[in-house]
């Protein structure tokens, strides 16, 4: 069976823990920052806005886990997230969390899913060297 879907990265390039990959998706003609990352082994990806305001998370580009690598880190709020499931630990989230967008992993490339999600890829941001992410 193949997989549909648009192309976010070499899955070699997501360490568990590791920094993210920063990408833009449009849905209802916004244009949103996105990011995927690898946790316990597997793929997730989320809407790049934190649950309490709409800033992005990460505190330098790509970097959303905590110093223990344990849960994703809004820069701007200090609310944690767990990677696994977007619900928010702590912090002001009043209960909600990350919106999550579906990926999968698939021969060696991690895939923003298909399907009608709502969501489209814009781009993805390439890593400072120049090279397909």
């Amino acid at each position: 069976m193949d997989a549909v879907g648009s192309f976010l990265c070499n899955a070699d390039r997501l360490v568990d823990g590791g920094p993210g990959i920063r990408f833009r998706v449009r849905s209802e003609n916004r244009v949103i920052p996105a990011f995927v990352i690898r946790f316990q082994g597997k793929v997730y990806a989320y809407l790049n806005q934190c649950a309490h305001q709409s800033v992005e998370l990460d505190w330098q580009p790509g970097q959303f886990f905590d110093p223990d690598r344990n849960f994703l880190i809004c820069a701007t709020h200090g609310a944690l997230y767990d990677p696994d499931t977007g619900a928010c630990r702590t912090g002001r989230c009043a209960g909600r969390g990350l919106t999550p967008l579906p990926v999968e992993e698939h021969q060696g490339s991690i895939l923003l899913a298909g399907g009608p999600i709502g969501v489209h890829l814009v781009d993805t941001e390439l890593p400072e060297d120049g090279s397909r992410a």
